[in-house]
């Protein structure tokens, strides 16, 4: 779990990030959580974008990506999600107390 120090950190550095997985009309598929796990296993930080096409809610999106893969909301604005999952083997983000 995150505190509010570390989503805090985690926000900042998202402000420079490009959405690295789309999800479009066809919603949150096999093919999109793997897209996430990949981008979270090589990145630990991830920004999502969704198309105004998209089935689901940003915040039905956010919730459903979390759970299928294993990593926590940083933050959702409008449609945009951010995630993020510690990458044991290889650390990346030094995360503050």
């Amino acid at each position: 779990m995150l505190t509010k120090t570390q989503k805090k950190y985690l926000k900042s550095m998202t402000n420079t990030l490009k959405p690295i997985v789309l999800v479009g009309k066809n919603g949150i598929t096999s093919t999109v959580i793997d897209s996430v796990d990949e981008a979270l296993t090589a990145n630990e930080l991830v920004k999502i974008s969704l198309s105004e096409n998209c089935p689901q809610t940003a915040d039905e999106a956010a919730i459903e990506l979390a759970s299928e893969t294993g990593s926590e909301i940083v933050y959702q604005i409008g449609r945009k999600i951010t995630l993020y999952r510690r990458n044991l083997k290889k650390n990346i983000i030094n995360l503050p107390r």
